[in-house]
């Protein structure tokens, strides 16, 4: 077969010369890599966004409160201004503090007395005791001003409503023919105490790792301004006093 023939070429005219596809240079690429590198990824939907957040944010921290917390601001507060018909809710009746005192004569012979009560007291309140001193001297005690002569601890807030419902429930039941609790030991200002002989009566102390018994005073000290509002708060709260 005969070869093909080229088409003529007309004079004063340039043939078209075939374009080359031309391939990119090192730079372009370069520039394409970067630019890939910064393309947004595809942004998920707004639901799917905040379900993220919520799940990843912290939950809020919830406050602990005590049965006995409970119980006062459901119970409590409602009978007392039922009965004495308070205007302001700041007026009715709540607690303050719970100070829990041991007395420690032996201390000034028996250093060791002193480390053994502070131990009891820790175990039963929960809470570091602080050692009280003597404010003046007395000479036939043998008493010098600034010698340690007994432990107490100051309660307040969720460890005070936590401490008398232990004392209510399970102290005070744990008493030897226990009958209730005489209500005349008021103070004239709604403040109420409570003398305990032993230590034993907390589930808490061991009787095998005691030195000796001591008897031990809670004072509850309140808002009341009357012993009749103060009597009427612990008994709500579950205070077991003896009939009048």
């Amino acid at each position: 077969m005969s070869p093909e023939k080229k088409a003529p070429v007309a004079r004063g005219s340039k043939a078209a010369k075939p374009v080359k596809a031309t391939q990119p240079t090192k730079a372009a690429k370069a520039v394409r890599t970067t630019r890939a590198a910064k393309a947004p990824v595809t942004a998920a939907p707004a639901a799917e966004k905040a379900s993220t957040k919520a799940s990843a944010a912290p939950a809020a921290p919830t406050l602990a409160r005590s049965g006995l917390r409970m119980r006062y601001t459901d119970e409590v507060v409602p009978a007392l201004q039922r009965e004495f018909g308070y205007a302001n809710p700041m007026q009715i009746p709540r607690l303050d503090k719970i100070v829990v005192n041991i007395g420690l004569g032996e201390a000034i012979q028996n250093a060791k007395a002193l480390d053994a009560a502070v131990g009891d007291l820790a175990r039963i309140t929960g809470q570091k005791p602080i050692v009280t001193r003597a404010k003046r001297s007395i000479a036939q005690f043998r008493l010098r001003t600034g010698m340690p002569i007994g432990a107490k601890v100051t309660l307040r807030g969720l460890r005070m409503y936590d401490f008398l419902e232990r004392t209510v429930r399970l102290a005070l039941p744990r008493i030897r023919d226990f009958r209730g609790i005489t209500p005349r030991s008021f103070d004239g200002r709604g403040n109420f105490s409570i003398g305990l002989r032993e230590q034993l009566v907390y589930p808490e102390i061991d009787y095998d790792k005691i030195d000796r018994l001591r008897g031990l005073e809670i004072s509850i000290v309140t808002t009341a301004k009357t012993d009749e509002e103060g009597r009427k708060l612990l008994e709500l709260l579950g205070m077991p006093f003896q009939a009048s």
